[in-house]
């Protein structure tokens, strides 16, 4: 919105300024944090006042987990009315890219919302149907991935891009779209199954975003794509404004969600930053790095999609409790040091991604 305060402008005035994605981004960033710091007590306040008893916690979880009974879930609230209120003012609204993003985040957080609401109504950790929330998923993911090839330059239209290797493309065709829905909801599912400890997703997140803005900088740059042997997708680097605020939003809420917890993320939130990060990776054809850059989401997948099959298979379980990070406090560890464990892994995998720009 701020954007067009550069009509404004003679081209050498403060004006000027505006027309910066750099600048803009960092507008969006403290927007959001000063955001979350002013309404998030008021928020959790009201929270706890609706809900009462606060998010059910399972009974076959760690015994460590029952002395959080009572905290509120639906935390993601603040993060995201962060991340719009943050976008919105200073991210340009004429980019279909930044609509695609926000729409998906917005589209994942009501699935959330409506799963964290039957949870706690109904007292039981299992809320939404998992049917329901699968197809409505599917739905937003498709029209995502749907709306990107239809943005996209044409000769990147359809295309998978690899990492590590300049001007390759694989024409993937009539498999694009699907490809673009497992990318999506994968993301949007890992970071859900990520979230079972105070702080333990939203960093991870915050990193791998983090990354993520670099890389649609510079994506979105013909002379720093050039440079660093990416492909150009025009329209890209102003993502870097919309992370900015999810950047903001995140450490707003973490700031409440540092341990012990005043208040859960919940699928409200975990929902939608996963399919946030699956959009920007779909947006900026760096979908294979996301696998890297989100590494750590994606063992915590991994880890309950095989200790489901090998129970089913011999009625035996790999680890002790799935997700791993529920494996580890079975085995001792302490919740801290499984947080700040997970952030550093986190940390290096997002080096490791953000290699893969220069590693060509």
């Amino acid at each position: 919105m701020l954007y067009w305060l550069t009509n404004l402008s003679d081209g050498g005035d403060f004006f000027n300024l505006f027309r910066y994605i750099t600048f803009r981004a960092g507008g969006a960033f403290f927007t959001a944090l000063i955001f979350g710091f002013l309404f998030g007590r008021p928020l959790i306040d009201m929270l706890r006042r609706k809900q009462k008893k606060g998010q059910p916690i399972r009974d076959d979880g760690p015994q460590n987990h029952f002395s959080k009974a009572g905290t509120p879930t639906m935390g993601g609230f603040l993060i995201l009315a962060a991340l719009l209120v943050g976008t919105l003012l200073w991210a340009r609204l004429d980019n279909g890219y930044v609509w695609i993003v926000l729409l998906v985040t917005m589209g994942f957080a009501l699935i959330g919302f409506a799963d964290d609401y039957a949870k706690v109504t109904k007292q039981h950790h299992a809320g939404l149907s998992g049917r329901i929330r699968l197809l409505i998923g599917l739905c937003i993911a498709l029209g995502a991935g749907a709306a990107a090839a239809w943005l996209h330059p044409d000769p990147l239209s359809g295309q998978l891009a690899l990492p590590f290797l300049k001007d390759t493309l694989i024409n993937l065709g009539i498999l694009y779209l699907p490809f673009t829905i497992v990318v999506i909801l994968g993301a949007a599912n890992a970071v859900n199954l990520t979230d079972g400890l105070d702080g333990l997703a939203i960093m991870p997140v915050m990193i791998a975003a983090g990354s993520f803005a670099v890389i649609a900088y510079a994506v979105g740059h013909a002379n720093f794509a050039n440079y660093l042997g990416v492909h150009f997708v025009p329209g890209t680097g102003e993502l870097a404004v919309f992370v900015a605020a999810l950047f903001g939003g995140g450490l707003g809420f973490l700031w409440y969600n540092a341990p012990p917890a005043a208040v859960f993320m919940g699928d409200t939130g975990s929902l939608a930053l996963g399919g946030a990060l699956g959009a920007i990776a779909v947006v900026t054809k760096h979908e294979i790095v996301l696998a890297i850059v989100g590494g750590l989401f994606v063992v915590e997948a991994l880890s309950v999609i095989i200790q489901v099959l090998y129970f089913k298979r011999t009625g035996k379980r790999v680890f002790l409790m799935a997700p791993i990070h529920h494996h580890f406090e079975k085995k001792g560890w302490g919740e801290a040091q499984i947080v700040i464990r997970f952030w550093i892994i986190a940390l290096i995998l997002a080096l490791i991604g953000l290699a893969t720009l220069k590693l060509r």
